[in-house]
């Protein structure tokens, strides 16, 4: 006579899985706020562009450049005054990125000097700042353009496009990495190697193919390969220590911060602060800078986005040798105690 046991229902805890309306709840809440996000990221400083603090020079005799700079600095905070005593001091301080463009008082009449290659919107910009400035004398400005941008890219569309595609590259880069699982000496070679080779073809396509880059053709492949491992490395990274929430968290920032606080087209110092500020500490940002300087002006200006881009690759690929130590140690700990129940049996 056989008895059949029956067995109560097993109930799940309610944690563990949630009600699917919780699910939809949180579908609906969460997209919006990520398209808010990333719609205020990306449309507030393009919003507000305006000169801050922008570096203008002002070359001539003092008793002839006392009323330009004295309507200059009537609009508060819009520019940073450069005094230089002629022309060619100041043409001299463009090419060097000291300032976007210089008002110089001659014999012959009012004289801007511009870089069209530093930044066509800060170009456009300082001319009908002259224009205005110059409007009650009635005299017309002469337009100097002291370092053009390139034939093929004289609005700086190209230059500007191509920082998403460097920061996408990168985060696929570092994540890939991630995902394959490497570690250590391999991914650090990885992401070394990838960068370099992305480098080389970005700078194939925007150099030999569109001609929109005109200077040292392997300079200008280095700096597109740091640009593109400053981002692999920190997200490679961040996700060697953190796990892969991490990874999300990197790439986040460089898409909802690097890259509309790059200024690529138009200036920092056209973005309302402190996304400006906070766009040239990151990869996108840095790398547009250090590009300019490179492509247009034989390197002017290049240390401080060169070093921070360098800062960024080295913190990123050492946090992925640490986080690949922590792992080991943490598996060899584990180790022990896993045979110690077969050896005391």
């Amino acid at each position: 006579m056989s008895s059949t046991t029956t067995h109560p229902p097993q109930h799940q805890h309610p944690h563990q899985h949630p009600h699917p309306h919780r699910h939809l709840l949180a579908a609906v809440v969460l997209v919006p706020v990520i398209a808010a996000l990333a719609l205020v990221a990306f449309a507030w400083p393009a919003a507000r562009i305006a000169p801050r603090e922008l570096p203008v020079g002002v070359a001539g005799p003092a008793a002839a450049t006392a009323p330009l700079e004295q309507r200059l600095s009537a609009e508060e905070g819009a520019f940073e005054i450069h005094r230089y005593a002629d022309a060619s001091a100041a043409r001299q301080a463009v090419e060097d990125r000291t300032v976007y463009g210089a008002f110089v008082v001659t014999p012959a009449g009012p004289e801007l000097l511009i870089a069209s290659a530093g930044g066509p919107a800060v170009a456009q910009l300082l001319q009908q700042a002259a224009t205005q400035l110059t409007a009650a004398d009635g005299t017309p400005v002469t337009t100097v353009d002291v370092v053009p941008a390139p034939a093929a890219d004289p609005r700086g569309s190209a230059l500007a496009a191509s920082v998403l595609p460097m920061a996408l590259a990168g985060m696929a880069a570092g994540a890939v990495i991630t995902l394959l699982g490497l570690r250590g000496a391999y991914a650090v070679a990885a992401l070394v190697g990838s960068a370099a080779l992305v480098g080389v073809v970005a700078t194939a396509v925007a150099h030999s193919w569109l001609e929109v880059l005109t200077g040292n053709w392997w300079a200008e492949a280095g700096v597109l390969g740091l640009s593109v491992l400053a981002v692999s490395a920190a997200v490679a990274g961040l996700s060697a220590l953190v796990g892969r929430a991490g990874m999300g968290v990197a790439a986040a920032v460089m898409m909802l911060l690097g890259n509309p606080f790059s200024g690529a087209g138009s200036a920092p110092e056209l973005l309302p602060e402190p996304a400006g500020t906070i766009g040239q500490w990151l990869p996108p940002g840095a790398g547009t800078s250090l590009l300019r300087s490179v492509a247009y002006f034989d390197g002017a200006g290049a240390v401080g986005p060169a070093l921070t881009l360098t800062w960024w690759a080295v913190l990123g690929l050492g946090a992925v040798a640490l986080g690949t130590a922590l792992k080991s140690r943490a598996a060899r700990e584990e180790r022990p105690a896993e045979r110690e129940p077969a050896l005391t049996g």
